[in-house]
Parts: structure tokens; sequence; C-alpha cells
């Protein structure tokens, strides 16, 4: 049988031992409840994360800085324009446009955006995804509108409009395709002016120095001509073996004679009136053939070309504007760098026969005819198409330039 003794510890005090024990036990209990007070204590408060940066949604009105409110302040120069500080609400259609049409040409824009949009480019770049509303409530945020004026009285502005041709062509020539486009040739830059577009076709010794430089050879001779005025293009070349190539002929050179509108001079001669326009030149030539080498040579001056490859991503885009970065078509226009600098968005308004355009553009080109506060040339693209927009586009034209805020 199992003999249960009741053990004195239970009922009787406790020995010397147990005692040294239980302080022990409290001493270390003392220790760590004071350990994790001192802890608590000395430890750093971190601060809350800050939220991400956000713009006011489509549904709720601008508020604070992208509010139309701010004081306006003094109007501003450049060299051929004075710039006037407005109101976003004067800016014709602005909260209409397809804002993310022209977010394409303002992310190629920060290719090369020069130093006063250079630190705009990131907040660009992140907004490509945005809706067009907080696109809108960004630009009013961190940009302020001018009105683009001449510097003495006031004029009304001037839009027109240019492509890129795009043509079939043969690497050598054969029957239908006998129109040369040419490269640099060697001895260029040891006259100037070099021979004119009429000398190159009569004079032995510059045929002679034009041999070997043909690209590619055009079907018509007045395409040659608008390519060479355009200033580049591209082409779609059959190849000996009867491959074909897509490329792209980038503007090279020039023989520094001056230009002279074609069209003009078949004015002055009593062979057009009114019409002044690719179709109604070709109609009129149609019926004055013997006239050709005439109207071609009416204009000296001659481009030259350099054959570049064209990928089915640059394929999507124009050839590069003077800012050197891809032109966007109905987003790129050439203006005077000397009213406005190249890499600014701008408001652009026009209204005429041709078109009804209240958008954004970006200032990404220039050319010789392009000159004045009011001025600009709108990139309509490539093709037939665009060539005949471009070739019937002159309308009034305003302008407002949208410049970083301090």
């Amino acid at each position: 049988m199992v003999h249960h003794t009741i053990s004195k510890s239970s009922t009787s005090a406790p020995s010397a031992s147990s005692r040294i024990r239980i302080m022990r036990r409290a001493l270390r209990l003392f220790c760590a409840a004071a350990i994790v007070g001192m802890l608590a204590s000395c430890a750093v408060k971190q601060p809350a994360p800050p939220p991400p940066t956000t713009y006011p949604t489509e549904s709720a009105p601008p508020t604070g800085d992208v509010a139309d409110s701010a004081p306006l302040g003094p109007a501003l120069q450049r060299p051929r324009s004075r710039w006037v500080p407005v109101r976003w609400s004067e800016l014709p259609g602005f909260e209409q446009d397809a804002m993310h049409e022209a977010w394409n040409a303002w992310v190629k824009n920060c290719e090369r955006p020069g130093a006063t949009f250079a630190r705009l480019c990131s907040e660009v770049r992140r907004l490509t995804l945005a809706t067009p509303q907080e696109q809108r409530n960004w630009m009013r945020a961190r940009l302020q509108p001018y009105r683009v004026e001449p510097l003495g009285a006031p004029s009304e502005g001037l839009l027109t409009s240019y492509f890129e041709p795009f043509y079939e062509a043969s690497r050598l020539p054969r029957p239908g395709f006998g129109a040369p486009l040419y490269r640099p040739p060697p001895t260029l830059g040891q006259r100037k002016p070099w021979y004119t577009r009429q000398e190159m076709e009569m004079l032995p010794e510059a045929r002679a120095q034009l041999a070997g430089q043909e690209i590619a050879y055009l079907a018509d001779p007045v395409d040659a001509l608008i390519l060479q005025i355009q200033g580049s293009g591209r082409v779609r070349v059959t190849e000996p073996d009867g491959s074909q190539r897509l490329v792209r002929l980038a503007f090279a050179a020039t023989n520094d004679q001056p230009y002279r509108s074609p069209g003009k001079w078949l004015i002055d001669q009593g062979l057009l009136r009114g019409d002044v326009t690719w179709p109604g030149i070709r109609n009129t030539l149609a019926a004055n053939p013997g006239r050709l080498s005439e109207f071609l040579w009416s204009n000296p001056r001659m481009v030259f070309f350099r054959e570049e490859p064209l990928s089915a991503l640059d394929a999507q885009f124009g050839p590069r504007g003077a800012q050197g970065v891809p032109l966007t078509p109905g987003r790129s226009i050439a203006v005077d760098p000397q009213s406005i600098p190249y890499g600014t968005p701008v408001w652009m308004a026009s209204q005429g026969p041709v078109a009804n355009l209240q958008r954004l553009v970006i200032a990404q080109d220039t050319g010789t005819a392009i000159v004045g506060a009011v001025r600009a040339d709108y990139f309509a693209g490539w093709g037939a198409e665009a060539g005949d927009f471009a070739g019937r586009m002159k309308q009034p034209l305003r302008l407002w330039v949208l410049w970083p805020k301090p």
C-alpha cells in the first residue's frame, strides 16, 4: 500500500535556502521590468510616412495652387515677342483636348528638354498614365500661361503646316523611276554657293561631281522637289534583287542657294491663280507639261539627304526636328526660336477653312520661313493625306506659352 505523508514545508515557515531562491527570482523579475521600461523610454519615435503624391481627381475641383486665382506676374520679353500672363480660362478648348496624345510628345520632349523644363520631366513621365483631368490640374499647378504677342503693333498670327512625304523609290534608275535624290557630294564645301538646281542638270562638271551620290530614284520630279522642300521624307526602296526596305531620308546639307517658291513662280508666269496648293500646282503642270523644267529650276535651292534605317518604333514618329527629338504628328510645331524656345509646351488656337485646332503642342522645330512672334508650322504627319492637309493649311493663329512657375 502507498503511504502518503504531508510535507512540512507546506505548513511550516520556509527554510533559509528557500528564501534565497525566492529573492533571486524576484530580483530577476525586477531587473527585466526595469530593462523593458528603460528601452521604452529611450526608443526614438519614427515619423509617419508622407502621403503619396496625388493630384485632384476628375470629380474633385482644383484647390490651392491648382486654382486659377493666383496673382498674375509681369509680362516677359523675348527677342521677337512679348509674353503677357493670363488666366487658364483664356485658353480656348483647354478642357476638351485629348491630353494623352500631347503627353506622348511631352515625354519625347524630355529626351532633350533644356534646363527650364528638365526639372519637370520626372513628373511628366509619372503622369503618363494619369487621367486627362489630373494632367490638366498638374499643368495648372506647375505652369503659367502667357499670351504671345508681337513686340510692335498687334498683328494676326499665321499657321501653316508641313509633313513628311512618303514615296515609292528605286535604288537604281529604271523605266518610270528617273528622278534622283542625292547625298552630299564630296566637293560641296569647296564652293559656296554650290551649283544651282539648273546647273546640276545642265553643266557636265556639276553632273560629274554628283555621279555616284544617288541614294534612290523617284518616279516624279515634282515629288523629289516636294521632298527637298520639306527637308526629309520616308521612302520604300526597291533594291536590285527585288526586295524592299523602308528608310528615312533625313536632311544632310544644301547647296547654299536661296529658296524661291515654285508656286509663286507659277503665279508670276500667269499660269496659276488662287489655288496655290500642291494639288492645284500639279493640275497646272499637267495642263502645261512644257513648263515643267522651268518650274523646277525656279527654285535654285537643292537639299541633299542621308539615309537612315526606319524601325517599327521609329516609324510611329516623324523625323527629328531642330530640337533633336522625333516629331509627333498633330502635336509638334515649328516656331521662331527667338520668340518661343525649343521644348516649350504651347497652347495653340486656329480656326479656318481647313481645320479648327485648339490643342496642346510642343515647340520642337523651326524653318527658314518660320519667322515672327505668332508664327507656327504644324507637323501633320506623313503620307498623301498629311500632304494634302499641309498643302491647304493657311489660317489665323493665336499662341500661349506654358512656362514653369518659380
